[in-house]
């Protein structure tokens, strides 16, 4: 049994989930919302060390017709930097719609509009983790 570490990358936010390998169920675990990179990827190491992941998932946003766009850019740039300084797998998972179906899943609790905020990004982390898991959209 391992663990899994999955992102949903943004330039403001880092939504994070995590997951064993033996069960195959991803879990929201916290949003990152600090400032500047080196703070970022300072949460980013203390949650490697806390977790001990085997690999980590990185979440590849794209147009619905699958082109990319920036963020998709920054994004692979993203997976790379959690390679060069962690030395872990990263694998990218396309990420159209995790958005979408974080957001449906917070309106079915009953989380809706700007309550969602803190929550929508690790949710959107679950999501990419969970299609991981299941073998979607695995692009690396």
């Amino acid at each position: 049994m391992s663990t899994i570490l999955g992102f949903d990358f943004g330039e403001v936010r880092i939504g994070v989930a995590m997951g064993s390998t033996e069960l195959g169920i991803a879990h929201p675990l916290e949003t990152i919302a600090l400032e500047g990179n080196d703070k970022k990827f300072a949460r980013i190491e203390s949650l490697i060390k806390e977790w001990q992941p085997s690999a980590l998932v990185v979440g590849l946003p794209a147009y619905l017709d699958g082109s990319e766009h920036e963020i998709s850019r920054l994004a692979r740039k993203f997976a790379h930097r959690l390679n060069g300084r962690f030395s872990l797998p990263v694998h990218l998972v396309d990420e159209r719609l995790s958005s979408a179906a974080a957001t449906q899943a917070l309106n079915e609790t009953g989380l809706r509009g700007r309550k969602q905020k803190p929550a929508l990004d690790q949710v959107a982390a679950m999501q990419i983790l969970q299609a991981y898991f299941d073998g979607i959209g695995l692009l690396s």
